[in-house]
């Protein structure tokens, strides 16, 4: 029998080493697995790579938190400075303890798509002639110039969900369906919390935002 619920956020995060490169779903505060980062600073992995739409918030809680535990060695994001100030990310970055990596938003989706896709990167007109484009392949095609953006990958996904079954099918709610079903998608283990187990069966399979083949853990929070 397929079951891949686990009973806590402790059994959730296990087993996560240093160095390891985890990718955060949600967009903001929406849809942002904080349960799961709270219990990965409890786990205590440090030499992190952190992949998110935003470093954080505040100075405590979530992917701040692990900031400024000194937790995280590189963050990639789109929005590093996201929230009022005081910020952990801020500090951090200041301090020359953290390593930025400025991806655009799209940019950042399209990798990781190309990465779950087994693709080998995509031409991307965006960041052409800017500093984002240093040391990255530039063509020519059509006349146009394109810069070759490569597959990101990580080695954990943690994603946050409305519902799901123990099988794995997963549904978001609302914009909480941002970058999430993507990044489930790109790790080599994928560990989603959600609001609410149900049945096998009760989720219409057309209604299904993430399929259970990407999932490996799911935890009740």
């Amino acid at each position: 029998m397929i079951n891949k619920q686990v009973a806590d956020l402790a059994a959730a995060v296990d087993g996560i080493k240093d160095g390891t490169t985890i990718l955060v779903g949600g967009f903001g505060a929406v849809g942002q697995p904080d349960e799961l980062l709270d219990s990965l600073l409890a786990q205590g992995a440090r030499d992190l790579t952190m992949v998110a739409n935003n470093a954080g918030t505040g100075i405590s809680g979530g992917l701040a938190g692990l900031i400024a535990a000194g937790r995280v060695r590189k963050v990639i994001c789109s929005y590093p400075r996201s929230g009022d100030p005081p910020r952990a990310f801020d500090a951090a970055y200041r301090a020359g303890v953290i390593e930025l990596e400025l991806l655009p938003q799209g940019t950042l989706s399209e990798r990781m798509r190309c990465a779950a896709a087994g693709l080998g990167g995509f031409y991307s007109p965006v960041s052409v002639g800017t500093k984002l484009a240093v040391d990255k392949e530039v063509r020519e095609i059509d006349g146009k110039r394109y810069v070759l953006e490569k597959p990101l990958k990580g080695d954990v996904a943690v994603v946050k969900a409305l519902k799901g079954d123990r099988w794995g099918n997963l549904v978001y709610r609302k914009s909480a369906r941002n970058f999430n079903p993507v990044m489930a998608m790109a790790a080599d283990l994928t560990i989603v919390q959600v609001k609410e187990m149900v049945d096998l069966g009760a989720i219409d399979p057309d209604g299904v935002h993430t399929p259970g083949i990407f999932v490996d853990r799911i935890v009740v929070v």
